[in-house]
């Protein structure tokens, strides 16, 4: 089963700086990374700056379109402005048939704000426990995907 897991730090380059955890992790068979992204959000910067990890990922799946789709929605929809609520509307649903809930963007889209960053990563199991001592300076919020879940994330965006 696979977890969408976001870590949101209150420096703005904590995520980046979890990235090289987040590999030890990986290479010790600790947790199985599908994908990871992280989003950097200086104090003074209008939009975040993302980042997608493929050096964890090696050969397979791509998740930049998940990716994509959901920073586009969390950072950079509300800039558009009203006109953007019937889209998010839509493609929060759209999240929400394959398992990640409206509220969950919702919460992560309030606070991953300017001065903060945050860790994204999906995996293959759960990571609370295991990474929690590793990244103490981060606040997990995660949304787990069922098996049936996972397989419609996975059709809707692949490559």
């Amino acid at each position: 089963m696979a977890t969408l897991s976001v870590w949101r730090f209150k420096d703005p380059e904590a995520a980046d700086r979890s990235e090289r955890r987040l590999i030890d992790f990986s290479k010790k068979e600790l947790i199985t990374v599908l994908d990871a992204a992280t989003v950097s959000w200086p104090p003074d910067a209008k939009k975040p700056r993302t980042r997608q990890l493929a050096n964890l990922t090696g050969a397979g799946v791509s998740w930049g379109a998940l990716w994509g789709l959901l920073f586009g929605i969390l950072f950079f929809m509300p800039l558009i402005g009203a006109a953007a609520g019937a889209v998010f509307g839509g493609v929060a649903g759209h999240f929400a048939h394959v398992g990640i809930e409206a509220d969950f963007i919702e919460r992560v889209g309030k606070e991953v704000a300017p001065g903060t960053s945050a860790l994204f990563l999906l995996s293959e199991n759960e990571v609370g426990d295991r990474l929690k001592d590793a990244f103490a300076d981060g606040e997990l919020v995660s949304a787990s995907l069922s098996p049936d879940q996972e397989a419609k994330l996975r059709q809707a965006f692949a490559e």
